[in-house]
C-alpha cells in the first residue's frame, strides 16, 4: 500500500462540524479521491476504513476537491445541523460536476441511510449511496455509477466490524489514532438515530484490535482512542466455552504494549461503565484520566422518557465512584436543552447536576427532533426554539464557569504532556495534552523536543479553553 502524506485536525469535534481534509498525496495515482467527515470520531474511523479500501483499488487522496474523480462526504443525521451542513455542500459539489462531469459523488454513513431516495432520485445530488455496513461494496458502486446506474447499498449487518482492514490513517502526525472496537448500539434512547442507521451493537475481534494498536506503536505512534458507541458494553468471545473478553480486559491489554503508548477512549455510557474499567484505569498510568460520561439531562424524569436507564441520584453516585477510585479523573459531558416537555425546574437541575460534576467541558446542543427515533414516535416536540436557544444559553455559560474554574485550579500544577505539534497560534509554542484530555500549550523554549516526545509542563496561566505553562525538568 502507497504510503500516504495526510494530515488531519485529530480532536474531537462537536456534531454537525467536519473533520475537513487537509491531506496531500504523491501525484502517484491515476485516480483521486477526496472525503470529508461530519459529526462524531466514529465517522472519521470509518473514513479511514474507506480510505483503505480505495487505496487497495488504485485510488489516492487529495485535499484539492476540484481534482478528485470521486467526492465523498461521510455524514451524521444525530443534529439537523449537520444534514443541513451536508445537503450545503453536495449542492457545492454538484456545481462542480458541471466543468467535470465524470466527477462522481457519494454519501457515506447514518444519513445515507436515511435519505437515500431524496438525495439519489428527488434532489439527484449524489450518485452512490452507502451505509456503515456496506464499505467493502464501494469499488462495485462506483463501477455501477461509471456505467451510468446510481450505486446504493445501505443494508445493516450484525456481523460486519472490518476487523481485517488496516485503516490508512487520515492524520500524519504519526502520533495519535483512533481504533473502532465495535459498531452499532443496542441503547435505544428515545432522541437518539444510531441504532436505526448503525444498526445492532457487535463487538470486533480483541485480537485483532491488540494487534492494531501494536502497529501503531510500531509505526511510532504514542496514543491510541478506544473508538464504540458505548465502549462499556464491548464483549467478544470466540464461542461459548471460551472466557469472554470485557472491555475492562482490552484496555489493560492494550495498556500492556507499553507504558509509552497512552490510551483513550470513548465513549462511556453511564449505566454500563463498571468498577472493573475504573480500576484498571487506576492501575495503569498510560491509561489516561479521562472519561467522557453522557448525562443528557440533569432531570430524572427527563432521564426517563430519554430511555437512558439512570435518574439523576444514579449518575451523581457513578461521578462519585470515578472520583473516589480514579482521584483527580477529567470528566466532560454531552448536554440536551429543551428536550419533549422539558420545564424550567427540568433545566435548573441540569445545571445543578452540571455543578456536582463539575465537568471540564461539555458538548451541549439543544433538541432537534430526528425522524424514525422512538422520542419522534412518543412525544410531542412542544419546546418553542427560542426557549431552547435561552436555556442551552445558561447551560453554556455554567459549563463556561465550571471550565475556567477547572483550569484555574491546575495553576501551579505540573503534568506529563504528549507533544501533538504546533500551538495554532505560533510556532514557537508546542501543543499537547494532558492525561485528564486538557489542552496545553507552552514554549519551545530552546529544548530539543519533537512531536510524539512526552514533556512535564508546569502550568502558569490558563484560558477558559487552554492551560499555559513551560517544560519543567
Amino acid at each position: 500500500m502507497e504510503e500516504l502524506l495526510l494530515t488531519k485536525k485529530h480532536d474531537e469535534q462537536r456534531q454537525g462540524e467536519a473533520y475537513l481534509p487537509s491531506y496531500n498525496i504523491a501525484a502517484k495515482y491515476s485516480r483521486l479521491f477526496y472525503i470529508e467527515s461530519y459529526g462524531c470520531a466514529m465517522n472519521f474511523s470509518d473514513s479511514e476504513i474507506v480510505a483503505s479500501i480505495l487505496s487497495a483499488e488504485g485510488f489516492g487522496a487529495t485535499s484539492r476537491v476540484e481534482e478528485a474523480d470521486l467526492i465523498l462526504v461521510n455524514t451524521c443525521s444525530i443534529r439537523e445541523k449537520a444534514e443541513q451542513t451536508v445537503r450545503k455542500r453536495l449542492t457545492e459539489f454538484k456545481k462542480l460536476k458541471v466543468a467535470k462531469p465524470a466527477t462522481l459523488v457519494g454519501i457515506l454513513g447514518c444519513m445515507a441511510e436515511r435519505l437515500k431516495s431524496k438525495l439519489l432520485e428527488e434532489e439527484k445530488l449524489v450518485d452512490i449511496v452507502i451505509g456503515p455496513d456496506a464499505y467493502r461494496s464501494l469499488p462495485g458502486l462506483i463501477l455501477e455509477a461509471e456505467g451510468g446506474q446510481k450505486g446504493v447499498n445501505v443494508l445493516l449487518s450484525r456481523d460486519e466490524t472490518y476487523a481485517d482492514i488496516s485503516p490508512v490513517r487520515l492524520n500524519s502526525n504519526g502520533i495519535t489514532a483512533f481504533v473502532s472496537i465495535m459498531r452499532g448500539c443496542n441503547n435505544m434512547c428515545s432522541f437518539c438515530v444510531v441504532p436505526f442507521t448503525r444498526g445492532r451493537e457487535r463487538s470486533r475481534n480483541a485480537f485483532s484490535i491488540i494487534q492494531e494498536c501494536h502497529d501503531l506503536f510500531n509505526a511510532g505512534y504514542k496514543e491510541v482512542t478506544l473508538l464504540g458507541q458505548n465502549v462499556d458494553s464491548y464483549y467478544y468471545t470466540t464461542d461459548a466455552s471460551a472466557t469472554p473478553v470485557s472491555f475492562a480486559n482490552l484496555l489493560e491489554s492494550v495498556a500492556m504494549i507499553s507504558p509509552d503508548l497512552r490510551v483513550r477512549f470513548s465513549t462511556s455510557h453511564p449505566k454500563d461503565i463498571t468498577d472493573d474499567v475504573l480500576h484498571t484505569m487506576a492501575k495503569y498510568d498510560n491509561i489516561c484520566k479521562h472519561i467522557h460520561l453522557p448525562v443528557q439531562s440533569g432531570s430524572s424524569r427527563l432521564l426517563q422518557m430519554m430511555n437512558r436507564n439512570y435518574s439523576r441520584e444514579w449518575y451523581m453516585a457513578k461521578v462519585d465512584r470515578i472520583r473516589e477510585i480514579v482521584p483527580g479523573c477529567g470528566i466532560t459531558s454531552d448536554i440536551i436543552t429543551g428536550f419533549c416537555t422539558e420545564t424550567e425546574e427540568d433545566n435548573e437541575a441540569t445545571i445543578s447536576l452540571m455543578k456536582y460534576g463539575e465537568f471540564d467541558m461539555s458538548y451541549m446542543y439543544f433538541y432537534s427532533e430526528r425522524p424514525g427515533t422512538l422520542a419522534h414516535r412518543r412525544y410531542k416536540d412542544d419546546i418553542p426554539e427560542a426557549i431552547k436557544k435561552r436555556r442551552l444559553a445558561e447551560v453554556v455559560e455554567t459549563q463556561n464557569k465550571l471550565s475556567q474554574d477547572s483550569n484555574k485550579k491546575d495553576i501551579g500544577k505540573t503534568f506529563k504532556v504528549l507533544i501533538e505539534g504546533d500551538s495554532k497560534k505560533t510556532g514557537s509554542d508546542w501543543k499537547g495534552r494532558s492525561s485528564q484530555n486538557k489542552v496545553l500549550v507552552f514554549s519551545k523554549a530552546n529544548y530539543d523536543l519533537h512531536p510524539g516526545d512526552y514533556v512535564n509542563v508546569k502550568v502558569n496561566d490558563c484560558t477558559q479553553a487552554t492551560l499555559l505553562g513551560e517544560i519543567v525538568n
